[in-house]
């Protein structure tokens, strides 16, 4: 079966790793994202991914902690790190060759990022993992993996999440809210529908990247959404 999509960043949330539990990360989860990242790889299809800190660290009020935001942000970035570890680890179990590439130096356990190194890495169907967000505080990973996906020139985003795509309201609070198959970056605008940070939205939208949003944790929903099945939901210009 042919991919759909050549290149692909697939951002995950720091959330997601943890299953069922309140902290840190399920080892199981990691064992089912490095079966459906593998079974996408064995596709042809080029890998990079940014994962969130939020399952081990996410900044909190500055006024209830004394942490600043800039201060807490890098301590957040530091999380999205061991994360990138955790999943590497996991990949290279099921035998799947990956680098992680870090925003921050940090020359032991990660490469610095190299937009060109991570490009070849890419074409030599190695996973990439990007770590430490931008770099910089102030910003989410979401508009890490925006930004990273452009320029890497990723033919989509693929945002793993615990719900099966985007709805007019919550899904887990609101039983009447209904479920997008398709819709524009626009539409997103008017009707508030919450799908990325505004910044990481709007690099998407100017850029004319398209989303999918979509469930990460049903088994083989990875490569279904790869292979063009209509699964989740689609952002397009």
């Amino acid at each position: 079966m042919l991919p759909k999509y050549k290149r692909i960043l697939l951002k995950l949330s720091g959330e997601s790793l943890m299953g069922d539990k309140s902290f840190g990360f399920d080892t199981n989860v990691i064992a089912q994202y490095a079966r459906d990242i593998k079974s996408i790889t064995e596709l042809g299809v080029q890998v990079a991914i940014v994962i969130g800190g939020g399952n081990i660290y996410r900044g909190m009020n500055e006024a209830e902690t004394g942490i600043e935001r800039a201060h807490g942000d890098y301590m957040g970035m530091l999380a999205t790190v061991i994360n990138g570890m955790a999943l590497q680890a996991g990949l290279e179990r099921v035998g799947v060759y990956t680098r992680l590439q870090s925003a921050i130096k940090m020359e032991q356990i990660a490469e610095p990022y190299i937009r060109r190194r991570a490009i070849r890495h890419l074409e030599k169907d190695r996973v990439v993992i990007f770590g430490a967000g931008t770099g910089n505080p102030y910003f989410t990973t979401d508009t890490a993996g925006s930004l990273r996906a452009i320029e890497i020139n990723a033919d989509v985003i693929l945002k793993g999440t615990r719900v099966d795509g985007i709805y007019s309201a919550d899904p887990e609070t609101d039983p009447s809210a209904t479920k997008f198959n398709v819709v524009t970056f626009q539409e997103c605008l008017t009707n508030n529908l919450r799908v990325m940070d505004m910044t990481a939205f709007t690099l998407c939208m100017e850029n004319n990247l398209p989303i999918i949003v979509f469930d990460m944790n049903k088994d083989g929903n990875l490569r279904r959404v790869v292979t063009g099945e209509k699964v989740g939901t689609l952002v397009k210009g």
